[in-house]
């Protein structure tokens, strides 16, 4: 089974909470508060692995989620950070943010690391929380939660040629003689269903032919089975156009490559400004023709047109000579544009606004109030006499009463409402 476009669902592990513990030993009558940290959550990690060579593992499995670290415990105890999940995926994979569709990374290259989500942050001890005027607080932090993500993955093949053409025109055996390769080959139309891979070795240097399976008119609209693989095409730096010269399928060549050149130009403009090099196979099927329609063919498209038959190996030495040459003249596989201003956590921020309601209740909300609710234990008396605190000193008391607030106004901050006593 081949997969390359699969939807995935990720989250990184939580916070641990920190810890509420004082100190007790025979001897020690002031031992004073001594609750731990809690332990970072995991980071969800991708890794390309030349190994691989499709995303047929998430076929089945579609949710990764990282440890979630350990909450503090007494004796100053930090609990222990979770573990990363490493998820490893081919080299080629470009990772979407589902929601937006903007690319964040494309693992190009193998070993390649990337590190989609941040496990959350372990909540602090009451130990922490200790000065001159607080000597024993009986609140700690709680760990940070984490959110899932929906993310795209999709692979696309890294190669330095790409042969493209309608179906049974001849690419997988043009692939077989030229490389190492074994291809399924028959006589019907989409005998290739996956992308094929072969190498060309021409001295101490080689490169990357990939076969990409037929294209029909209207691929790039979602007809036949060539919609699935443009994709694969995005990448080559040469672009091989086979048509079948001998016409033995009934169609006329010169309006298979016309056709063909609709398609990766309706997928992609950059597409259709990549390089590319006319080949008429099946050569020996027209023997006392194929010269005669060869230029036909060259004086319809305006362009160099390579005669060759993968039966006979005509013209096979000449073609690898062009396409050689035409690699090392071309600049290297680029990488996909990543989204800088793209990431699939959103930054939190300490800005807040105030809304007075229709009914009269004042309403508190953004990053500051997140912050706090996430962070602060609000059935605890003293947590949340210093959660007051933090508001006064942060603003929020001075906006509110800027709004108008006065004595026996209702303020809602998150998920807390309570009536305001000057």
């Amino acid at each position: 089974m081949f997969l390359d476009y699969v939807k995935i669902f990720i989250k990184a592990g939580d916070g641990g909470n920190g810890a509420v513990s004082f100190h007790r030993e025979k001897y020690v009558p002031n031992g004073g508060p001594d609750g731990g940290d809690g332990g970072n959550g995991g980071n969800i990690v991708f890794v390309a692995d030349k190994n691989l060579n499709n995303l047929v593992d998430f076929k089945f499995k579609k949710h990764f989620r990282a440890e979630n670290g350990v909450s503090g415990a007494g004796r100053n105890c930090t609990g222990k950070s979770g573990e990363d999940l490493v998820i490893k995926v081919p080299v080629g994979t470009v990772i979407k943010d589902t929601r937006t569709d903007a690319v964040v990374a494309d693992l190009f290259e193998d070993g390649e690391r990337f590190v989609a989500l941040t496990g959350g942050r372990g909540g602090k001890g009451n130990a922490r929380f200790t000065h001159a005027q607080r000597q024993a607080p009986g609140f700690s932090q709680l760990g940070e939660k984490t959110e899932e993500r929906q993310v795209t993955l999709e692979l696309k093949t890294i190669a330095d040629v790409g042969l493209v053409g309608f179906p049974n025109v001849g690419k997988s055996t043009l692939l077989s003689v030229l490389t190492s390769a074994k291809p399924k080959i028959a006589n019907y139309h989409f005998t290739t269903i996956n992308p094929n891979l072969g190498v060309v070795q021409m001295f101490d240097d080689s490169f990357v032919i990939a076969d990409i399976p037929g294209l029909i008119e209207g691929a790039s609209e979602g007809a036949g089975l060539g919609h699935y693989f443009l994709r694969h095409i995005e990448r080559v730096r040469l672009i091989v156009h086979v048509v079948d010269i001998s016409g033995s399928e009934g169609r006329d060549p010169y309006e298979d490559y016309l056709k063909i050149r609709a398609e990766l130009a309706a997928h992609s403009e950059k597409l259709a400004e990549t390089p590319e090099i006319i080949v008429a196979s099946k050569t020996d099927l027209i023997p006392d023709t194929a010269e005669e329609e060869v230029a036909k063919l060259r004086k319809a498209t305006g362009k160099e047109v390579y005669a060759v038959s993968s039966v006979t190996h005509t013209g096979l030495d000449e073609l690898l000579k062009v396409m050689k040459r035409k690699v090392d003249e071309l600049p290297p596989p680029a990488r996909t544009e990543i989204d800088e201003t793209a990431a699939l956590e959103e930054k939190s921020d300490q800005k807040f606004t105030v809304t007075r309601l229709p009914d009269g209740t004042f309403f508190v909300d953004g990053g500051l109030v997140d912050f706090l609710i996430q962070n602060i234990t609000i059935s605890s008396q003293e947590s949340f006499a210093f959660f007051q605190k933090v508001l006064k000193d942060r603003g929020v008391i001075d906006e509110l009463k800027k709004k108008g607030m006065k004595e026996g106004d209702v303020v809602s901050i998150g998920d807390l409402e309570f009536e305001w006593i000057d």
